[in-house]
């Protein structure tokens, strides 16, 4: 294959375009924050069950406290209707009775005002560890926030970089003769496609070139596509080359 020399230069910019577009790609479809959101993702879940059975058990103390005030009141509503039937009464055997049961209904105001204290500090525990774990699951939410923030910004920075790369690629790319070209995307889908041959060694693959190998590149006319004959990209001579 035949082609200028400045023609075979001009790969050189496209494929440092080329670079440039795979290095967005991958910085698009691995954003640093990816392993972190992932774990964040796991974690806010498990936060968040925390604070569930936290909400039950705090629910479930609730329930106990209502449920001991309500028998509190039943309590104290019989001792009023007692001691109001007490104060009436003149049948001594019926005062008996009633101070008799006045005095059941009084230890059993103190048991449930015991176990409603009881309940009452479990309400505050409960409370307090409920505030603990939505205090966890809100700086995790703010973290997660950030990070997807931070990867939304770094992923327009990334879109227009490629898209400015692409632009670009296209614009050296029309100047390159079409065969060229083709032979540069077909070589490039197995070695860095084209590199520049620097002091005898060919920059795509990092190898020296041999004595014979550097006659034959030497003997080839300058218009010559001349290929690497370690990696096989296309070998761009320049003054560097050391020819």
């Amino acid at each position: 294959m035949k082609a200028r020399p400045a023609d075979q230069r001009a790969l050189l910019d496209v494929v440092d375009l080329d670079i440039r577009i795979r290095q967005a790609v991958h910085a698009l479809s691995k954003p640093a924050q990816a392993p972190r959101l992932a774990a964040l993702q796991g974690e806010v879940a498990a936060a968040s069950r925390v604070v569930t059975d936290l909400l039950g058990a705090k629910e479930d103390a609730d329930l106990e406290v209502a449920r001991i005030e309500a028998d509190v009141k039943v309590v104290s509503e019989r001792r009023a209707r007692d001691e109001a039937r007490l104060a009436a009464s003149t049948n001594p055997k019926d005062a008996q009775a009633l101070e008799s049961e006045l005095d059941s209904l009084a230890r059993r105001t103190r048991t449930l005002e015991d176990a409603e204290l009881e309940a009452m500090e479990r309400v505050e525990s409960a409370t307090a560890a409920v505030a603990d774990a939505e205090a966890i699951v809100a700086t995790l939410v703010d973290e997660r926030d950030t990070l997807e923030a931070a990867a939304g910004a770094e992923a327009a920075v990334q879109n227009q970089r490629r898209s400015t790369a692409e632009r670009d690629r296209a614009g050296v790319a029309a100047g390159v003769p079409a065969d060229l070209l083709a032979r540069y995307d077909l070589l490039a889908t197995r070695n860095a496609g084209a590199a520049l041959l620097r002091r005898r060694t060919c920059e795509g693959c990092r190898m020296e070139l041999s004595g014979t190998e550097l006659q034959a590149v030497r003997s080839a006319a300058d218009d010559d596509v001349v290929e690497c004959p370690q990696c096989g990209c296309i070998l761009v001579r320049t003054e560097e080359s050391g020819l």
